[in-house]
Order: C-alpha cells, then structure tokens, then sequence
C-alpha cells in the first residue's frame, strides 16, 4: 500500500510573500519561495485526510487537484491553521455526509464556538461536519488496508499543539517549540521528519533552525524537512547551508510513505 503525504501549504502566519507583497530575504524568482500557510494532506488509497485548514486551504487543493476530502485532524486552534474551514463545503456538497473532524478538546470547542454554522444545522444551511474526539491511535481500514494516525501533544508556545505521526515513519509537528522529554521515544526511527523551522532567531512557541538541528541530532530521523518558514528563510540559502539529510519544505512536495 502507497501513503502519500502532501505538504500543501509550508508558510508561517503570513505566509511569502505577506499580503502586503513583502518577501523578505526570500527570493521572489524562485517559486519555492512562495509559501501558502501550513496544512498538510495524506493520500490513503482513495481517501483523502486533510491536517489543518489554512486560510490559503481553497488555493491549496486546487494546486494539488484535490477533489474529495473524507477526514479532517487539527494541530491546534490558531488561526493560520482553522480559518479556512469554511472551503470545505463544497466536498460536503458533493456527497451530502458530514465530514469528521478530529481535534483535541480546547480545539473543538474553538472550532464549534467560532464556526458554529459548520456543525450545527439553521434553517437554510445543513451542518457540514462532525465533531469526533482525538484519540491517542486512530486505525483506519479501506478495502482491507489500514493506516495508523497517531497524536502526540507538543508544546507550542503556552499551548499544546498535536503531532501526527502516520504509520511509524513520519511525523508532522508544523507548530512545536518543544518534544515532551517523555515522548522523544516516540520520534525513533522516523523516515521522516516534518518540523517547525520559523527562522534563525528565538521564538517562544517555535523551533528556530538552530534547535531543529539540535532536535535532529537527538532523534536522528532519515530525512527532516522543514515547514511554517517565514520570510527570514530563503530556500535556496537553507539548501546551501543544510546537511543533505535536512532540506526545506515546499507547497505541493509530496512524500511517499
């Protein structure tokens, strides 16, 4: 069975260039350079399951073709990573069934209590998607293949946020400024790593480069690949300077599993 993960959109907050056209140090000729901001996609089969709903989500699936979506899992509730919700209507439109949503608690109750509409039915707009509780190992099966969801809280910031970790082989931690030191178990033995890298300087809820490196050295993944790069980081200077086992991300890079 082929997995297939899709980094659909790889930008911090404001994503590159920002709204107001500003690319920083990036450069605008190149197009790897242009980062929508962070949500992710994993082509199980037929299946389509989508990680977070960026404000750019509409922009993203039509890039990538993306014709169906069957479950949804959150990271967290920051903006830059629930505010496009509302672009997936039209996948509600097409088959008339609620989309399942997994999230963890402080997630699902900002996700019910801001987009209310989406989950609760008025007189002239059927609720779209269903709230699901976030367990710590979801098992999914289609046509007799299964693949393996699973959630690890990571501090982001004052916040936890939820690292996937799909199947063993790869974990997706788009918003992280630290690994549990009880959970860097977990990270063993990854064929990938897909992290937080927001730039060179300190963040408090974000890895910086430095500690990426740092992280690496300790989990020792076979590929890390970086994602939420702001403005600071241009991609072809991060591949100048990056050991060949670490590369930066791109909207639309797609991993096979």
């Amino acid at each position: 069975m082929t997995v297939k993960f899709i980094i659909l959109g790889s930008g911090s907050s404001m994503g590159v260039p920002r709204a107001d056209g500003y690319f920083g140090n990036c450069n605008p000729k190149n197009k790897k350079n242009y980062r929508t901001r962070c949500s992710s996609l994993i082509k199980f089969d037929n299946e389509n399951i989508l990680i977070d709903t960026s404000p750019d989500l509409r922009q993203q699936l039509i890039f990538n073709k993306i014709k169906s979506i069957n479950k949804i899992f959150y990271t967290h509730l920051h903006a830059d990573q629930t505010h496009g919700i509302n672009d997936l209507r039209p996948f509600y439109l097409n088959n008339g069934k609620q989309i399942p949503v997994y999230a963890d608690v402080k997630t699902s109750k900002y996700l019910y209590t801001t987009f209310k509409y989406c989950f609760k039915s008025s007189n002239t707009y059927p609720s779209t998607l269903i709230l699901k509780n976030l367990k710590k190992r979801h098992d999914f099966k289609n046509n007799n293949k299964k693949i393996t969801i699973a959630s690890i809280p990571v501090k982001h910031g004052n916040i936890d946020s939820i690292c996937y970790l799909i199947n063993n082989k790869l974990a997706y931690a788009s918003d992280i400024s630290l690994i549990y030191k009880k959970d860097l178990h977990l990270f063993n033995n990854l064929d990938y790593f897909v992290v937080d890298c927001l730039w060179e300087r300190k963040h408090t809820a974000h890895f910086n480069l430095a500690q990426v490196l740092n992280i690496v050295n300790i989990i020792r993944p076979k590929k890390t690949i970086l994602t939420n790069m702001h403005t600071d980081l241009d991609y072809d200077k991060l591949k100048n300077i990056l050991p060949k086992n670490i590369v930066p991300g791109y909207d639309g890079m797609t991993i096979t599993l």
